[in-house]
């Protein structure tokens, strides 16, 4: 009972985190995105790449199925990813790696590989704590993870 209480007093906070971390002004369908993401135990690719391009400001795409087109085509998500699977900490690693342009070290630079991203983005602190890159990614999770890059990413415009 505690846990539970804790735990929803805990989403409420993320979620408000993660909205002032966003621009003031969301479309409806990434405020219905993210409150179905709150909730979400797995997510997959499709509602991945919808949530991290609109973060990343990335544009060319309408909607969930297209913007999981759209990062298919530019090879941000893992080869044999479909929009319905369930999303991998290394895919969504990889997804997030791309999308925000981020900088990796020598293996990922060479690689570009789910593996090499999951663990660049460990090493930068954006993963943290016990993580498999084979775990599938919770809805909490994925807006961690994108809340973590915006904060970093606005450190770094100071």
């Amino acid at each position: 009972m505690k846990s539970g209480k804790t735990r929803r007093i805990f989403c409420i906070c993320f979620f408000l985190a993660v909205l002032m971390a966003m621009p003031a002004f969301l479309s409806a369908e990434t405020a219905e995105l993210l409150e179905a993401l709150l909730t979400t135990e797995a997510v997959n690719y499709e509602q991945a790449a919808m949530l991290v391009l609109e973060a990343a400001d990335i544009t060319g795409y309408s909607g969930p199925s297209d913007a999981f087109r759209f990062a298919s085509e530019q090879q941000w998500l893992p080869r044999n990813a479909a929009p319905g699977d369930q999303a991998r900490l290394d895919g969504v690693s990889l997804l997030i790696m791309r999308s925000f342009d981020i900088q990796g070290g020598l293996f990922y630079s060479l690689a570009k590989s789910p593996h090499y991203a999951y663990r660049e983005m460990v090493h930068q602190n954006i993963i943290q704590g016990r993580a498999d890159p084979q775990m599938p990614v919770t809805g909490d999770l994925l807006l961690f993870m994108v809340n973590r890059v915006l904060s970093f990413q606005g450190s770094e415009d100071m």
